[in-house]
């Protein structure tokens, strides 16, 4: 997905669409991968050199899952699951700040006013349970949201 790094791409698409289920197709390996994908939206996860079978059994499957239920779930679970559920824009405004982005830059960037900018940084710290962008950005580079996958 343009302009997205790591498993924030997953983030935007099911934040844009969260009724659309997200099937990741990738190269990464290992089940960390699968589970960072599912956490932060996904339905599924292939490697990109799965059998023909394997793809559209996942397919189905994404199609007509029902909603997954999330029994005790540990505290990093909770807030990737805080971090999927961010509006588009907060997410963008997210990935923003872990560019290293101020608010008038990303107000710019994003065409809002610096106000905007703000109120939308506090309802993410609010989400994430943070006092601070700093601590929002680390939140966020914790769970993987700028790694390259």
């Amino acid at each position: 997905m343009p302009g997205a790094v790591g498993y924030s791409g997953i983030a935007l698409l099911h934040a844009e669409k969260p009724d659309v289920p997200i099937l990741v197709v990738s190269s990464a390996e290992g089940a960390n991968a699968a589970q960072e994908a599912r956490a932060f939206g996904a339905v599924g996860f292939l490697r990109k050199d799965a059998d023909l079978t394997v793809i559209e059994d996942a397919i189905r499957k994404a199609l007509g899952r029902p909603e997954e239920i999330h029994p005790q779930a540990e505290p990093v679970d909770q807030v990737r699951r805080e971090v999927a559920g961010l509006t588009p824009t907060q997410l963008k405004v997210l990935l923003a700040v872990l560019e290293g982005k101020l608010n008038k830059q990303i107000a710019h960037d994003l065409g809002m006013s610096e106000a905007t900018v703000k109120a939308h940084m506090t309802a993410i710290m609010r989400k994430l349970d943070v006092r601070n962008r700093t601590q929002a950005a680390l939140v966020a580079r914790s769970l993987g949201l700028d790694l390259a996958h």
